[in-house]
Parts: structure tokens; sequence; C-alpha cells
């Protein structure tokens, strides 16, 4: 209780920016639905959102290094805001495309500075704890978030008011609380080749993790609306993967850490594109079915990032795993910006079941890549524990580093 009253400051911001960013999102793709946006412009403010995102984990830390942690935050923040208020102010599909950079960059940038503050507060006693709290409050909030469509009216000046709200909310615990800020830590250099010398199937991974999950949270409300769920059910239908997700990562975990993590990669694969079959076959079988394979959607993709991860820091000397975590980041966030855009056209020349075909026909493609490389070299003597790794920021392999190597 103690450890969770003196970073709950932190924890509250996490929440309160999480609600609002992660609700323009299903917002967005509803309203362009309501505006009658083509389903490519849809996937295009998906796509503006994850290259905000990338220009925010590059610009973030040095942001911060200039201004310091409360003004980094608070520019950041504004950048949201300003993004969801220009929503109400035109109906231009390319002009909300770049509103939806500035709530990536808004995204990036903040978790840049929560996460810079948090790990500069933890100790080796607490670290463990205050991660668990830590993705607790940000998964339960990107779940709710998730469902906040169902009460938001698309396309609507109230909605995006609201959105603007919470996130001008999350600047208040942060700035307002009495803890000092702490010391200004280096920027991690980015260094994407280091992820691929150190493994070539974990960049993979990450590219194929962000293909699944960014298609689908991004253009799954175009989806729900082509197989004929309402509002409200879509909802529902994208909170299914984000819990089915979540409920994933202890026995992922555990599997990671028992077996070559090789095999446990090709196996997710193959399960993944079993539940893209079962779901393109359910689109027809009533609201419970379609839910239920979203949830399976999502136990097995989401855990892709984290394996992939945990394999690339089985190759990486300690000085190498925050630089790592950023590269691997990099990589995530290069597929993240094509995928919207991609899966969206897909849907619009052949149809709803061209969402599902194109993530299973990336992961097709990550067996294929994985049995090449299994030829290619030994598992290492000596590995890293599987660790949850949130997606976030390029600092989070600080966060990270630490309990790797403790449960090493």
């Amino acid at each position: 209780m103690r450890l969770i009253v003196s970073f709950a400051a932190l924890f509250l911001s996490v929440i309160l920016l999480q609600l609002s960013t992660g609700g323009v999102g299903p917002l967005d793709a509803i309203s362009g639905l309501t505006l009658n946006f083509t389903r490519e412009q849809i996937g295009l403010l998906g796509s503006g959102h994850f290259l905000g995102f990338f220009i925010g984990c590059w610009w973030a830390p040095r942001l911060m290094g200039n201004v310091g942690h409360s003004r980094a935050f608070a520019v950041c923040t504004a950048l949201g805001a300003m993004g969801l208020l220009g929503h109400t102010l035109t109906e231009n599909p390319y002009a909300w495309a770049a509103m939806r950079m500035a709530s990536g960059l808004c995204v990036a940038g903040c978790y840049t500075v929560i996460e810079a503050w948090l790990n500069a507060k933890v100790t080796n006693e607490t670290r463990g704890r205050a991660m668990g709290t830590y993705r607790l409050a940000d998964l339960s909030a990107s779940l709710a978030a998730q469902l906040i469509i169902a009460v938001l009216p698309p396309a609507s000046y109230i909605s995006y008011n609201l959105l603007a709200v919470l996130c001008c909310a999350a600047l208040l615990p942060l700035t307002l609380t009495r803890a000092s800020q702490p010391e200004i830590p280096d920027a991690p250099r980015l260094r994407p080749k280091l992820a691929w010398r150190c493994s070539p199937l974990a960049v993979a991974g990450v590219i194929v993790a962000a293909l699944s999950s960014a298609s689908f949270r991004m253009v799954g409300p175009v989806y729900g609306q082509e197989v004929g769920l309402e509002i409200g059910q879509i909802a529902f239908f994208l909170a299914s993967f984000v819990l089915g997700g979540a409920l994933a990562q202890y026995p992922m975990g555990w599997l990671a850490d028992k077996y070559d993590r090789r095999w446990v990669l090709i196996w997710l694969s193959g399960a993944a594109i079993l539940s893209c079959g079962v779901t393109m076959a359910a689109s027809g079988t009533g609201t419970l079915g379609v839910m239920l394979t979203a949830g399976v959607f999502g136990f097995t993709t989401f855990p892709i990032f984290s394996v992939s991860a945990a394999h690339a820091n089985d190759f990486a000397t300690s000085a190498e795993r925050v630089e790592l975590s950023a590269a691997l980041m990099f990589w995530y966030a290069l597929g993240a910006i094509a995928s919207p855009y991609v899966s969206s056209a897909l849907i619009d020349a052949y149809g709803p079941a061209a969402l599902f075909a194109y993530v299973a026909a990336g992961h097709l493609l990550l067996i294929v890549f994985g049995l090449s490389r299994m030829r290619a070299r030994p598992v290492p003597e000596e590995r890293t524990s599987y660790v949850y790794a949130p997606r976030t920021s390029f600092t989070i392999g600080r966060l990270l580093k630490r309990t790797r190597e403790r449960r090493k």
C-alpha cells in the first residue's frame, strides 16, 4: 500500500492518459464510418498515430533533458489535447490524420516521462511490485478505453471534448505531486542494427506483433461494422482482444522460460493463424462467437512482442539492454505505421475477412523465418527471464533491465 501511495500520482496520470489517447483510436474509426470516410482514409488515421508515436519516442528523451520531467509532460499532453480538440474543427480525414500524429506524439512523450520518473524512484526491492502495479494500471485503463466508445457518440463535439478533458486531467497528478523530480537520464542511443545483430528473429517477431496489434486496434472497428456489430458491441469486441492479451502474459511467460523461445514464437504464430481462421469463420455465428474469437486472437498475438524481446535479450550484454529495447521499439513502430493503412485497403478491396488473412500471412512468414533461424545457432546457455514488455517508449528498457538481470 505504501508503494502504491508513493507512486499514486504517476499511476493516476497513466490511467487518465490511457483513457484519453486509448479511446481516440476506436472513436476515430467509428466517426470515420459515420462521416463516410473511405476505408483507406480510416487506416491512414491509425498510421498517423504511429508516425507521431515514432517521432515522439525519438524526441521526448531530448525534450525531457532540456526542460525537465514535468514541463516535458505538460508539452506532450498539450499536444495531445490540441489534436483531440482539432477534430471538432473539420471533417477532413487528412487533417484528422495530422491530428492523430499529435496524439501519438503525446503517448510516446508522456510515457517516456512516466517511465523515466518511475525508474529513478524504484529500488531493487520495490521494482517488481512497482512494475506489476504499473502494468495493472496501464492494462486496466487500456481495457476501459476500448469500452468508452460504447457511451461516446461518434463524430460528436462532446465526445472529443471529453477525451480532451481526460488528457488535460492527466496533467494534474504529476504536476501537483510534492515529490521531487529525479535527475534527467541520458537519452538512449537509437541503434536499429543492434536488434538485428542480437536476433533477426526478434526483429521479425516485433514487426509481426505490430502488424497484428496495430491493424486490429486501429481497423478493428471497421471489421466490426462490416460483420454487423453495433457500436456498443464493437467496444466489447476491442476490449475482448485486450483482455485476451492480458490473460496470456503469465502462461506464455512460463512457456518462454521453460522451452526454447524460438519454438514458443513458432507455436504462437501457428495458434495465431488458427485464431485468424476461426475468427473469419465465426463472423456469421453471432455476437458471442465474434467476441470469443477476438479474445483468442488477443491471447495468441499479444505476447509475441514480449517473447521476441526476451529472445533478443538472451544474446545481449548487460550494457546493451537499454539500447536494445529502444531498437526493438523502433522496429515495432515501423511495422505499426504501415499496418493500419495496408489492412484497411485490403478490407476495402476484398472484404472484412482480408484483415485476418493479412495477419495470418504475416505469422506464416514468421514461422518460416523462425524455422530457418533455428539452424543458424543454438540456444544460449544462460537466458534472461520473460518479462512483459509494454510498447510505450524508447526508455522502457531502463525499467526492465534490472528485472531481467535479477531473474537471470
